[in-house]
């Protein structure tokens, strides 16, 4: 699985990067060295995709009666039957939204929007079984460029006892709503997930999908991308022990990126 993720570049480095820019112009992006479930992150949807918004990193199906529980990664290999994830991969209700609005049908809900979207980062965590616990390892390229993992966004209503945000116990990153306030649609995403490369396979059974950067725009905008949901080439990785404090969701510091000894 992928449950946790870096991202160190600036807002402008991150805006140039991707050629896109953030949706908002309030707080400035900040590097980050360990984005967890439940927060509201950085991602790029083929809805918009020359804007970069903070969706909920959970994705919370539209069908899903309540919003606990989002799905932090989504399989490769069944992306495109499960019903959890099949609209999104299909783009099957992008088209059936307005631009960021969302439609009503004659019930009065209002149509879900789901669709496909790059997650930028620049390394993920995995952790190893040892001894004496686990070990935690970040995954890079060599030269920690960034990165598009491929991606899955559902845009729907609130569950109506929604009062706090989708987040997931074990990892700790939900934030409660402020009494009395609309929060607006539930806006989540997920990371796929597929076989490990040479590398990853030491750590853990699974791993995040990289994109080649050729391949970004076809992931947003291509009819059938299924054969870019393959493991990156091991090559240019690489993997290293860093500090157990990654384990705490609180803990967001330079220093979680930094070597040490296992």
């Amino acid at each position: 699985m992928c449950g946790r993720y870096t991202l160190m570049l600036a807002q402008d480095e991150l805006e140039d990067r991707f050629g896109a820019r953030f949706a908002s112009d309030g707080e400035q992006f900040s590097p980050r060295y360990n984005m967890t479930p439940g927060q509201d992150l950085p991602v790029i949807t083929d809805e918009t995709p020359t804007t970069i918004q903070e969706l909920e990193w959970g994705l919370v199906p539209a069908w899903a009666d309540d919003a606990s529980g989002g799905i932090i990664n989504a399989r490769a290999e069944t992306v495109g039957e499960k019903p959890s994830f099949r609209d999104a991969y299909r783009q099957a209700t992008v088209a059936d939204a307005e631009s960021a609005e969302m439609d009503q049908d004659v019930t009065g809900r209002k149509t879900p929007a789901a669709g496909r979207c790059l997650v930028p980062a620049d390394g993920f965590y995995e952790w190893v079984e040892t001894g004496d616990g686990k070990q935690p390892y970040r995954v890079a390229f060599e030269d920690d460029r960034p990165f598009a993992l491929a991606g899955l966004w559902v845009r729907r209503e609130r569950p109506q006892d929604e009062t706090t945000q989708t987040g997931l116990d074990a990892f700790g990153g939900g934030t409660a709503d402020s009494a009395g306030t609309d929060p607006g649609p539930l806006e989540t995403f997920t990371i796929i997930t597929t076989e490990p490369n040479d590398l990853v396979a030491d750590l853990h059974h699974r791993m995040a999908v990289i994109l080649d950067p050729a391949d970004e725009q076809r992931w947003l905008s291509g009819e059938d991308p299924a054969d870019l949901l393959a493991p990156y080439p091991a090559a240019e990785m690489r993997a290293y022990p860093v500090s157990t404090a990654v384990n705490d969701p609180s803990v967001d510091s330079a220093s979680l990126v930094e070597p040490v000894s296992p």
